[in-house]
């Protein structure tokens, strides 16, 4: 896996699974509530969302930001043969619906794991890093009994390990003090033009932040939670671990400057329009 090709959405070649086996409650982020397993009622019969232009206007924020990372396609055409889960009886949907979550984790990792190998910096650990990504691809090629069966957690837990020393090194090239805000609560705060290059922001606590302007080039923001922050004109030139759900969640413009590995949501441009 030389780069993200296969781990983005291919909604053409899923069941639309994220509209039928995740649940979602009533918020400024889906309009009604709906359980788990129970397809979305914007689903058509062909597996499109028919409101997909209008999700943001029909109250469908959260399904705009979401992203399966190519679990979905997987799942669909590789683990169960192109089966639908409409027409496989119960127990075949029920079996669905349960391996979706998890190959979605393993796909999120493998995001992650083809991203470090990309980096020159954690050239030290490329190997490893190798090593870990051909083992979570056959994660993901097992069958619907093994991955149902999983544990997910301790995988992420020795993944998270080879992701911890990648950061290191690629942000100790980073000249100057570099911040530590790992998992910080920086809800609503302003930082409007900070300094953050190389900063360290794993699992920071972003949301509705001000970032306008800021310099977050060489940032770690593996897990930060980016819901609503501004990143007007802010530049995230070789910030990693970014993933498109954090972006689609974020507000920018046409001056934020963004990794090669994520592309600028239509929504930003929409808001300037």
């Amino acid at each position: 896996m030389q780069d993200h090709t296969a781990l983005r959405g291919d909604c053409g070649n899923c069941f639309g699974l994220c509209c039928v086996a995740l649940p979602f409650a009533a918020s400024a982020d889906f309009a009604v509530d709906k359980p788990a397993g129970k397809p979305c009622a914007n689903l058509q019969d062909d597996h499109r969302c028919g409101i997909h232009a209008r999700l943001r206007q029909q109250g469908f924020t959260g399904c705009t930001v979401y992203d399966c990372f190519g679990a979905g396609q997987k799942v669909s055409q590789v683990t169960f043969g192109g089966a639908d889960w409409r027409t496989g009886g119960r127990e075949h949907a029920r079996r669905m619906f349960d391996v979706f979550p998890v190959v979605r984790q393993l796909h999120e990792l493998l995001w992650y794991l083809t991203e470090a190998l990309t980096l020159p910096a954690a050239r030290p650990v490329h190997a490893d890093l190798s090593r870990m990504l051909e083992r979570t691809e056959e994660l993901t090629l097992r069958t619907p009994e093994e991955l149902g069966a999983l544990d997910v957690g301790a995988h992420r837990q020795e993944v998270n390990g080879l992701l911890l020393r990648t950061s290191e090194l690629v942000r100790a090239g980073t000249r100057g003090k570099k911040k530590d805000r790992r998992g910080a609560d920086l809800m609503g705060a302003r930082l409007r033009n900070a300094d953050l290059r190389g900063a360290n922001l794993r699992g920071a606590y972003l949301i509705a932040a001000d970032l306008t302007g800021a310099d977050l080039r060489g940032a770690d923001l593996i897990g930060a939670d980016l819901r609503d922050t501004d990143l007007t004109d802010a530049d995230l030139t070789d910030a990693f671990f970014l993933t498109q759900p954090q972006v689609n969640a974020a507000r920018g413009n046409a001056g934020t400057r963004l990794p090669a590995s994520v592309t600028r949501p239509g929504h930003w441009t929409q808001a300037q329009a």
